[in-house]
């Protein structure tokens, strides 16, 4: 009865558990513990030392094979996919801090920036600016054609696979396209970037890059670009360029494989009526055109 005594005592506080561990090494007290340490957390009612006592020894007496605990995959998958779920959430609320704006196939959008600067953006084009960084940096960056009416202040600067333009305040024309990059200066002053050579547009001055090379353009006198009142307007450019604004305007796909596509054209076209828009292009150069549906083929009269 040694030992149920000591177990007695240490309930009430004679012993110590150091003490009782000491003297009976070869026995598993966790249960007496965790009942010992409820126990002190519960004035009333006291905890009953000799039913303690009695449920230690049954305890002891009914020891059971511990239980294995099958893993179910699907469980954990679910929690792993919940856990991702999570983690990804978590990045675009608190990291992700970039603002984007897209357009799709004949679609305009007007976007307002934090310093209530404008920009229209044209079809099937894309704006990304950082909102966290705006204040100490006016940074964007642009993919297809947009219209800037920038507010005064720090430099503001948008930046393009091909180039960078970087003003202060004015009204400038981007546009960045596939093997076409040509910006617009309309109002203030505009400094192109371009293969680290920097180019400072006035009004009415644009700045072209072709296929890689920087190519002529002609000085013009409109206060703002042609396609902010549903036209597109050339001058001197490569046939394969109008072709290309032409499907991004009115969804279609245009063959032109027996056309000379590298010939220039000047003029322009609506984006309200495709078959106008059509002949506006194809009749200066010469051309014909056939639809079928989404498809448009482009051949010259000696073809038909």
């Amino acid at each position: 009865m040694s030992k149920e005594k000591d177990i007695l005592k240490w309930f009430e506080g004679e012993i110590s558990t150091e003490e009782i561990k000491k003297r009976h090494s070869e026995e598993d007290f966790s249960t007496l513990e965790k009942l010992g340490f409820y126990a002190k957390q519960i004035e009333a009612p006291k905890i009953d030392a000799q039913a303690a006592l009695a449920d230690f020894k049954a305890r002891n007496l009914k020891r059971t094979k511990p239980k294995v605990v099958r893993l179910n995959f699907n469980s954990v998958l679910k929690v792993a996919a919940v856990l991702v779920v999570m983690l990804t959430s978590s990045y675009f609320l608190f990291f992700n801090t970039n603002k984007s704006f897209s357009t799709h196939i004949a679609q305009t959008e007007i976007v307002y920036l934090p310093d209530n600067s404008e920009v229209i953006l044209n079809a099937q084009s894309k704006l990304v600016y950082n909102k966290k960084q705006w204040k100490q940096k006016r940074i964007l960056e642009l993919e297809g054609e947009a219209f800037f009416k920038v507010s005064k202040g720090e430099t503001f600067t948008v930046k393009t696979e091909v180039g960078a333009i970087q003003v202060l305040g004015t009204q400038f024309n981007v546009k960045e396209r596939i093997n076409y990059f040509e910006v617009q200066c309309y109002e203030g002053s505009v400094q192109v970037q371009y293969n680290a050579v920097k180019t400072v547009l006035t009004p009415g001055k644009s700045f072209r890059v072709v296929n890689g090379e920087v190519s002529p353009a002609a000085d013009f006198v409109s206060k703002n670009p042609s396609w902010l009142a549903n036209e597109s307007s050339f001058d001197n450019v490569p046939l394969w360029q109008v072709i290309a604004e032409l499907q991004i305007q009115y969804n279609i796909i245009i063959v032109a494989d027996n056309i000379d596509t590298f010939q220039k054209f000047s003029g322009s076209f609506t984006h309200t009526d495709k078959n106008i828009a059509l002949q506006s292009v194809t009749i200066p150069l010469k051309l014909s055109y056939k639809i079928d549906g989404e498809n448009v083929t482009f051949y010259t009269y000696e073809a038909n």
